[in-house]
């Protein structure tokens, strides 16, 4: 007898090279010149909310800063826009992680959203304070694309850590 996909499968332990390379695969899609386009979203805080709430031991605020300074390089931005708006969503996500992922991904994405919207709304709030300017209303669709891929990219992260469905019917698990 063969069960369909439930969130309460038991999955393997994760990989610490596939969350490395998910988080640089991350990294370079946000160094593409596309990310300055409105409502794209910023993968790199995605993929750190993800991991945060997944594994919050693995990924954390060290971690977060690093690719925040990384990304505020790469932009040429005020050093530290990225790093504190990145460790702020790291912290937020690890300690919401058990509330966030007790829900439904179609949920999930509803608890993740304003955790996506605090890394857009910290960096404006930066930009603000040394006299930049309004970057337009397109810079906060980005969270909202963010949080409808939330569920997408949820079932093609864990796909490797998926057991296969091979039952024992003398073994409980």
């Amino acid at each position: 007898m063969q069960t369909s996909y439930s969130s309460s499968r038991i999955l393997l332990p994760v990989r610490p090279w596939f969350i490395a390379c998910s988080l640089l695969l991350a990294l370079l899609l946000n160094f593409l010149p596309t990310a300055a386009w409105p409502a794209v979203p910023d993968w790199t805080a995605l993929l750190i909310v993800f991991w945060s709430v997944r594994e919050p031991r693995r990924v954390g605020m060290g971690l977060a800063f690093l690719f925040g300074v990384a990304m505020d390089v790469a932009d040429a931005s005020l050093l530290g826009q990225h790093a504190l708006a990145y460790v702020l969503v790291a912290y937020a996500a690890s300690s919401l992680s058990r509330r966030i992922l007790w829900f439904p991904l179609a949920q999930q994405a509803l608890q993740v959203f304003p955790l996506l919207l605090l890394v857009q709304l910290v960096q404006f709030g930066v930009r603000m304070l040394i006299g930049g300017d309004f970057p337009g209303i397109g810079y906060f669709l980005g969270p909202v694309f963010s949080a409808l891929l939330w569920p997408l990219l949820t079932f093609l992260l864990l796909l490797p850590q998926h057991q296969p469905v091979d039952r024992d019917d003398n073994r409980p698990l």
